[in-house]
């Protein structure tokens, strides 16, 4: 295991129409102190290399600053999913400081480089949120110092797969210098899971079956080795341990030798962590393709 991800609740500033985790204003669930202190034993329980903290946003749960500076003491390259708009918050006025100092990685959701396609899944003023926000970033280095990695998730918009990765970067570093003098790193492509929200929207239109078929359609079995799946820890806000994070979303916990549904705050062995991982249908959003995780696609 290299990767420890910690989703730390539905708690966000923003209801996006694709989100899988199902978060929004609306959404009280968050993690707890007795949870947080048994994610930081986890920490020197095992090597992990990196700290990928999700959410909902992130930064909202009051364990998050917590989290990032125990990653960084520990040597960890720490990730922050963030949605860019929550840096804008009034009370989060030092927390693209806080982020610059500690170096943490930054992804961010942006899902095109028109206002028009990124409202129509973010909501009204989404676009013009993210794009000030990015400029804040980038005063303080972010997209330009390579100590302060800036980088983007893409997915699309309606049942589609992701465009290539490379092609689409080379397009939206052209467009956002053009257009608002915006520089980051890469470009991650993502594939929209049929998990949560979207599986929701999907079925109102019709569309799930023919959309599940077009990713079975398009498994490719080069991407197996680079599943994120085989090298991460997943952790839900109440302690639930998972493959990923898409797991976690639907409930499919890792279970120990006797069945049992393995939680953090209980008792388990290294060993029984290490067991098959079970295959759903939402996992071939994985394997379409180029292939999708969290870090972009696969081959």
């Amino acid at each position: 295991m290299k990767i420890l991800q910690v989703n730390v609740g539905k708690v966000c500033n923003m209801r996006c129409s694709h989100c899988h985790v199902d978060a929004g204003p609306h959404r009280k669930e968050s993690m707890n102190d007795d949870v947080a202190a048994k994610v930081i034993e986890l920490m020197d329980r095992f090597s992990f290399e990196t700290l990928d903290i999700t959410g909902g946003a992130p930064e909202l749960n009051p364990h998050f600053r917590r989290f990032v500076r125990e990653g960084r003491k520990r040597s960890m390259e720490v990730i922050d999913r963030c949605n860019l708009s929550v840096l804008l918050i009034p009370g989060n006025s030092d927390l693209i400081d806080f982020l610059a100092s500690e170096q943490v990685h930054i992804i961010a959701s942006l899902p095109c480089y028109s206002q028009e396609n990124v409202d129509k899944q973010r909501g009204d003023g989404a676009f013009t949120k993210s794009i000030e926000a990015i400029q804040r970033l980038n005063k303080v280095g972010y997209g330009i110092n390579d100590k302060l990695l800036l980088d983007f998730i893409y997915n699309p918009v309606g049942p589609h797969l992701a465009g290539d990765q490379e092609a689409l970067q080379i397009d939206y570093k052209e467009r956002l210098k053009e257009d608002f003098n915006i520089s980051f790193h890469q470009l991650y492509t993502l594939h929209n899971f049929p998990v949560g929200r979207w599986v929701s929207q999907l079925k109102e239109a019709g569309e799930y079956q023919p959309y599940i078929q077009k990713l079975r359609d398009a498994y490719n079995p080069s991407t197996l080795d680079g599943l994120m799946c085989r090298e991460q820890l997943s952790i839900g806000y109440t302690g639930e341990l998972h493959d990923c994070d898409f797991h976690q979303m639907e409930e499919i916990p890792i279970r120990g030798h006797d069945g049992r549904a393995l939680n953090i705050t209980g008792d388990f062995s290294e060993e029984e962590l290490f067991t098959k991982i079970p295959w759903k249908v939402h996992c071939y959003a994985c394997t379409a393709g180029k292939g999708a995780s969290c870090s972009g696609s696969l081959v």
